[in-house]
């Protein structure tokens, strides 16, 4: 099978940093994998950072963690797919990815793909609103309706991928008040499109441009994209016993400046289910059925801003470099091998 991937850690721009290869079609099914001939993958600031730090020891790894497609084979135990499925899911990192043409990957972080989105559009949704969905509702414990949450939330990259589900999500499904961060017109209506009350821009201050709301700060803060650019105004900005958190890597994080206003750090990472095996492992895949139904029922959108044809070294090193260069609002997503 026709596959992408990397044998050592560098530079977007290294004559290696990604490299076409042909592998052996997996085969070696655990009790609950899944086979999947892929359809459509899309591209994640996450596989950037594996590609640039990640070192496999000679070995090839796979990177990719969203990806659409068609069930072809299944273990022994697997309960909920059938051959012939078409199905949407982020994977893990401590297997293979989804820069191949086929993937094995776990059904409890599986979702049968929302009926009205075709696998580009699918592609586009899992590692971002996993990511999203598990740090605005289990980290920073955001209330869906009919609970009443009239807290202001700040989403601080609110054009990326994970910052454009966010807002999706905390409209779709809560009563907090959204400001997102965006430093460009077409990125700032972006936001408004998918939902922000309010847009604000990161490369000004923040807190000036928060009271000029009519808002003292903010109780709840999702740091989504250059956080060390903007952790060191986090402190002023949020209000006594709110919470932050991150997503992308801090600086060293004085934590002891959160103690006198009792505010609360999380940082998150999506993987972190899947990589421990941990027990509440399928709620991911529940998660990917909620926001099926969100989607098919017209309140939440695929967040796809660029169809590629299909994928090959060249093709996702310049979508690699895009996303470094901070330049991509949406998702960019290829179709096939």
């Amino acid at each position: 099978m026709k596959a992408v991937g990397f044998t050592k850690p560098g530079p977007v721009d290294a004559p290696d940093a990604l490299i076409d290869v042909e592998l052996s079609q997996p085969g070696d099914l655990q009790d609950r994998d899944l086979l999947v001939e892929i359809r459509a993958i899309s591209v994640n600031p996450l596989d950037a950072k594996l590609r640039r730090t990640v070192d496999p020891a000679g070995a090839l790894k796979v990177p990719g963690y969203d990806a659409a497609g068609v069930v072809v084979a299944a273990g022994p135990k697997v309960m909920n797919f059938k051959i012939g499925d078409a199905v949407f899911y982020a994977g893990s990192v401590v297997r293979q990815g989804s820069y191949a043409e086929y993937q094995l990957v776990d059904e409890r972080i599986v979702a049968r793909m929302p009926e009205s989105l075709d696998f580009a559009q699918a592609a586009a949704l899992p590692l971002t609103t996993l990511a999203s969905w598990e740090l605005l509702f289990d980290r920073l414990g955001a209330r869906p309706r009919p609970a009443s949450d009239e807290r202001v939330l700040l989403i601080i990259g609110g054009a990326g991928g994970t910052g454009s589900m966010a807002i999706q999500l905390a409209r779709a499904l809560t009563d907090l008040m959204v400001i997102a961060t965006a430093s460009r017109l077409e990125t700032a209506d972006w936001c408004r499109q998918l939902g922000a009350t309010h847009v604000i821009d990161h490369r000004q201050p923040l807190k000036p441009q928060v009271e000029d709301l009519g808002f003292k700060g903010v109780d709840l803060l999702m740091a989504l994209a250059q956080t060390p650019r903007h952790q060191g105004q986090f402190v002023d900005l949020i209000q006594p016993f709110g919470a932050i958190g991150m997503l992308d890597d801090p600086d060293p994080f004085p934590l002891t400046t959160l103690k006198t206003k009792c505010i609360t750090l999380h940082m998150h990472s999506m993987m972190a289910r899947s990589v421990f095996q941990r027990p509440d492992m399928a709620e991911q895949g529940a998660i990917l059925r909620k926001l099926a139904q969100l989607i098919d029922a017209g309140h939440v959108r695929t967040t796809l801003a660029k169809r590629m044809g299909p994928a090959s070294a060249n093709a996702l090193i310049q979508a690699h470099r895009d996303i470094e260069a901070g330049s991509v609002n949406g998702k960019i997503v290829f179709e096939g091998f």
